[in-house]
């Protein structure tokens, strides 16, 4: 089987190649970089390609039979007009250009990224996949990317939209930002703390991927969250006692917002998600719990 990782170069995408290639996949990846960690495997081919535009880069979605779609610009950045226009474009651009390369013989199966910011601030309810989407920037992006996305049904694609939590692995993604305050002894909840927050091990993120692939009942949209969100005051408590730190002062809410504006506000925002397909179909989490995918982050034994 081959497998195109589009987006691939970066902290999901690296690790995805190496775990498809451990279990005897041929894979490609797409990424704007000039070079790829996993080149050194003769399974492994790496492009190097701005997906939001048409290119040659097409040609390799040929023989495919599993595209997993990352590519956009990162919201981790401080969203100015102009860098919230490049985050949407570069999702909806590279995806239509995917499906736009898509043959009408080989279907292949498209995985495309989306996120639990689908559903927007919404408190303590309990998100399930057929939860409608939210109103802010983020769930108007996630939307719009999933309708692009879909429109490879046209060409006999099953798709997949996956909407990721925060990932948690090894080598950076947004624990290794999360725990830095702690290493200075100022860490502590955002806000008032009691957001929810939705998050996957990277392990379970890979493994459920593969799950998926092998699964041909499976379609639409996937919360790919573990069973168990945890509020942001209570995130703040296990990383405290795990790096051995205070874990008491606030960050206040307003604060957060003057000095990240709209970004800031999002990383208020409350997703409560449940994964209720992966969880339905069978899937059995390594790393159910908070605490246990922290440890194994961190390399903490217990």
């Amino acid at each position: 089987m081959k497998i195109m990782i589009a987006g691939g170069s970066g902290f999901i995408g690296n690790r995805l190649a190496e775990f498809f290639l451990e279990k005897g996949y041929r894979v490609t990846a797409t990424g704007t970089r000039s070079a790829h960690s996993a080149a050194r495997s003769d399974r492994f081919q790496y492009i190097s390609a701005d997906l939001s535009r048409k290119g040659p880069w097409q040609s390799a979605l040929s023989d495919v039979d599993v595209i997993i779609n990352l590519a956009g610009k990162s919201i981790f950045h401080r969203w100015t007009k102009e860098y919230k226009g490049h985050i949407y474009e570069s999702r909806i651009l590279s995806t239509r250009n995917l499906i736009e390369g898509l043959s009408l013989i080989n279907r292949a199966t498209l995985i495309n990224a989306s996120a639990c910011g689908y559903y927007g601030d919404r408190g303590n309810e309990i998100l399930n996949e057929d939860e409608p989407p939210g109103s802010d920037f983020l769930a108007g992006v996630t939307r719009d990317w999933e309708k692009e996305a879909k429109k490879g049904e046209e060409k006999g694609t099953r798709v997949i939209c996956a909407r990721f939590g925060i990932v948690l692995g090894r080598g950076g993604g947004a624990i290794e930002k999360m725990a830095f305050p702690f290493k200075f002894f100022i860490g502590g909840p955002q806000g008032n703390g009691t957001q929810w927050f939705s998050w996957i091990h990277m392990d379970d993120l890979c493994s459920a991927m593969e799950w998926v692939i092998k699964n041909g009942l499976i379609s639409g949209p996937v919360n790919f969250c573990s069973p168990e969100p945890i509020q942001n005051r209570e995130l703040s408590r296990i990383l405290g006692k795990l790096l051995n730190r205070p874990s008491f002062i606030r960050t206040p809410g307003w604060m957060i917002r003057a000095i990240l504006g709209e970004f800031g506000a999002s990383l208020l925002s409350s997703q409560r998600c449940a994964p209720h397909k992966l969880l339905d179909g069978g899937y059995r989490f390594r790393y159910p719990d908070p605490l246990g995918a922290i440890r194994e982050v961190f390399q903490i034994k217990p």
